[in-house]
């Protein structure tokens, strides 16, 4: 894989270099500084002509992220790097995929008009918020799912009885392939919310037995964890038993983690599609890695083969 580089942003270094451990090759250099004004200066470090490049940023907030992704395209593209793909393990800005409301912008597509505007050639990232983003871009998408990674860790765990629960209905048609993969004639239930105000979700009703159960209360983000530990609270006073919950991205905004530990929840399951900082760890959080997903597909991308052959 000599024509083969990855490079990575200040976003989530330690994922790039998992990436690199399972391809069997060193990280891309690249210096990436502030100047006394915040300004982000970018210089690549070593020779890209004609090189097949693999830029690993997950793009969530601050908007600095987003921004120094842009600039690693740019200087890779005025480089004259044969191919440029911005690996985004967690495409942020996605949750506004369509206007619902009065004078409000559709920043998912926004975000993806600005990236293809840099110069990117195609994109890798892993469980976006809605399915219809990939059509945002007017450049391949290959979509990634992490639903591998966390079959092949719940799979070992010893759950009987065991209900996935969608903690709305948006998700439901994930969290029922989530329970068909896990095992057969897992049920499903949903919960159906509303959300009376920003970052606060209210539980209308669940739609499910429930009672005497163990539950996997399956989701793409946690952010607030309100939305998660609302849905948990309805389940435990329809008698639910253990509750466990899974999610790909951990946003983990503000006291998420907290709330998390003082819930019902015992344990809450995510992937390092985010680097998560010490204060956003605990003995409740269990952290699996993309890493070896995202290497198989960066190899097959490179050596032309198929990347949806990962989840058949």
């Amino acid at each position: 894989m000599e024509r083969l580089k990855v490079f990575t942003g200040r976003s989530n270094p330690k994922l790039a270099e998992k990436i690199c451990q399972d391809l069997n090759i060193e990280l891309g250099k690249i210096k990436i500084q502030d100047f006394a004004d915040d300004e982000i200066k970018v210089n690549i470090e070593e020779n890209v002509r004609g090189v097949d490049v693999f830029v690993v940023q997950p793009t969530l907030p601050p908007a600095e992220n987003l921004l120094e992704l842009l600039l690693m395209i740019d200087a890779m593209k005025r480089s004259s790097a044969d191919r440029i793909t911005a690996v985004i393990p967690y495409y942020g800005y996605a949750r506004q995929d369509r206007k619902d409301q009065p004078r409000v912008p559709i920043s998912a597509k926004l975000i993806a008009n600005l990236i293809v505007t840099s110069g990117v050639s195609r994109i890798l990232t892993i469980d976006l918020h809605a399915e219809q983003i990939q059509g945002f871009f007017d450049i391949p998408v290959d979509h990634l799912y992490a639903t591998p990674v966390l079959i092949d860790y719940f799979s070992k765990k010893d759950l009987t009885n065991l209900v996935v629960v969608a903690p709305d209905t948006g998700r439901a048609n994930r969290a029922r392939g989530f329970a068909k993969r896990l095992g057969d004639n897992i049920p499903i239930a949903v919960i159906d919310k509303r959300r009376p105000e920003q970052d606060h979700a209210e539980v209308i009703s669940v739609i499910g037995d429930v009672k005497g159960k163990d539950i996997l209360i399956f989701d793409d983000i946690i952010d607030t964890g309100n939305t998660l530990i609302a849905a948990a609270n309805a389940l435990k006073e329809r008698g639910a038993q253990k509750i466990i919950a899974c999610a790909t991205h951990a946003v983990f905004s503000k006291n998420c983690v907290a709330k998390l530990d003082a819930s019902v929840i015992s344990e809450v399951t995510v992937t390092d599609t985010i680097q998560l900082s010490k204060e956003k760890q605990s003995k409740k959080i269990t952290e699996l890695s993309v890493a070896p997903l995202l290497a198989k597909a960066i190899s097959r991308i490179h050596q032309g083969e198929s990347v949806s052959s990962l989840f058949i």
